[in-house]
């Protein structure tokens, strides 16, 4: 490796809009990081997932092509 090409991988607290805070190693340069999500309030991972259906898109999507029934939602 060559001398003084790298950047630094130092620790670094992120800290989530949630209030989450935890510690990695990041070349970022900065002490600390803001992120909008993390595993603790993303609804992957939470298992809140939620399918939204917006004034009714699933029904005039199977009434167009003609797929009866009710939506599980």
């Amino acid at each position: 490796m060559k001398a003084d090409i790298h950047p630094t991988y130092a620790e670094v607290e992120v800290t989530c809009s949630c209030g989450n805070k935890f510690n990695t190693r990041s070349t970022i340069g900065k002490p600390a990081l803001h992120v909008e999500v993390c595993a603790e309030c993303h609804p992957f991972y939470t298992g809140t997932q939620k399918i939204v259906d917006t004034a009714g898109r699933i029904e005039k999507f199977r009434s167009k092509y003609n797929m009866g029934g009710k939506s599980a939602a």
